[in-house]
């Protein structure tokens, strides 16, 4: 029987390898060489087909490949009200390398409102066939994290209690534009609870100024004001993220620090868990995940690289991890996306398939 409804077995964290005909694309529109009409039939193909690879592969629950983006964050940020961008001194940086040198600061009132990516979603709820189509967007936490205080001006927000509950608001807002658009699977991509898990991360927060426990807390409780009122029949899924950027990584740490607050306070649907390797600590932490509807999708397949899983030993973590939250509760996916930003990861397209493939047969054998 169909499944049409989350929670999947066989998921993914939602962004997929640019073909080559988005990437020159892209660099043609930026060249002037094509305008944005071409450019979103370009990407409008490339997002049909992509959606049928998904479907073909066995998803039943299907993304955009984040294809209209270039980053996994900043693209929607740059669509709220009161966010501007600038170029920054440096990159975002990576083990060994970093990220172009973009950033975001808030210069105004936030809000929601009018913002590009609804009619993203729109386009991809029309291709999606039968499978669900799933929505990605950045965390709120993680607009305020990257800066902090010095990247949110003082005379729009002299006080960041007033910053945080219109960071709330303006996700309750958007969850809303979301849903009333046929959105009914949304994802949240967070890479601050893990940083919050590095004891490196942690102590790069303290010199700046900021009490990573009290941040735990503050975020915790912007996200469960933004989910206040969520509709019954809307999943929202929370991706927490180790750094994704040309297969390398940021953190490192188990779960263990935030997983009282995180997996026992926060009222999201599903947590989306990177467990690909041993920079993520063991499965004690599930114990947190409150029993009843609330999944937790472990990352037990890495997108860093080619090189196939055995899929008995995923079976075997599968089983690991069950006893510290029901098998009922556990799902499977890749642990990242294949590009968090547009350059991707160090793989081939036929290896990515073959990576969603292995979930979904893992994922029929074990549910």
């Amino acid at each position: 029987m169909q499944q049409h409804t989350a929670p999947f077995r066989a998921d993914t964290v939602g962004s997929f390898l640019r073909p080559a005909a988005i990437k020159q694309a892209r660099e043609q529109f930026a060249a002037g060489e094509i305008d944005a009409v071409e450019l979103r039939r370009v990407e409008d193909e490339a997002i049909r087909d992509v959606v049928a690879k998904q479907r073909e592969n066995g998803l039943k629950v299907v993304t955009d490949g984040e294809f209209r983006r270039a980053w996994w964050h900043f693209d929607f940020f740059y669509g709220l009200e009161g966010v501007e961008r600038y170029e920054a001194d440096q990159g975002i940086q990576f083990n060994g390398v970093q990220t172009k040198a973009h950033g975001v600061k808030v210069v105004g009132k936030l809000g929601f409102a009018h913002h590009p990516m609804l009619e993203h979603f729109r386009f991809l709820q029309s291709v999606a066939g039968d499978a669900v189509p799933k929505m990605t967007i950045p965390s709120p936490s993680v607009l305020h994290f990257r800066g902090g205080r010095k990247m949110i001006d003082a005379n729009v927000y002299p006080d960041l209690a007033e910053y945080f509950d219109d960071l709330a608001q303006t996700y309750k807002d958007a969850i809303k534009a979301f849903y009333d658009a046929g959105c009914r699977f949304l994802q949240l991509d967070d890479t601050v609870w893990a940083y919050l898990c590095s004891e490196d991360q942690k102590s790069q927060i303290r010199e700046r100024g900021d009490d990573p426990e009290e941040l735990a807390r503050i975020y915790a409780r912007v996200l469960n004001k933004a989910l206040e009122g969520k509709p019954d029949d809307l999943t929202i899924g929370l991706h927490v993220c180790r750094g994704n950027f040309r297969s390398t990584w940021i953190s490192e740490g188990g779960y263990e620090p935030v997983a009282e607050i995180l997996f026992g306070s926060v009222n999201v649907d599903e947590f989306f868990l990177e467990y690909d390797n041993e920079r993520s600590g063991g499965f004690e932490p599930l114990r947190f995940i409150k029993p009843g509807h609330q999944q937790v999708v472990l990352g037990l397949v890495t997108t860093k690289n080619g090189e196939l899983e055995d899929p008995e030993q995923v079976k075997a973590r599968l089983s690991e991890a069950a006893k510290f939250v029901s098998l009922d509760q556990i799902c499977l996916s890749p642990q990242c996306g294949f590009a968090s930003t547009e350059e991707g990861n160090s793989l081939s397209e036929e290896q990515q398939w073959q990576k969603i493939r292995l979930v979904v047969e893992i994922a029929n054998q074990v549910w």
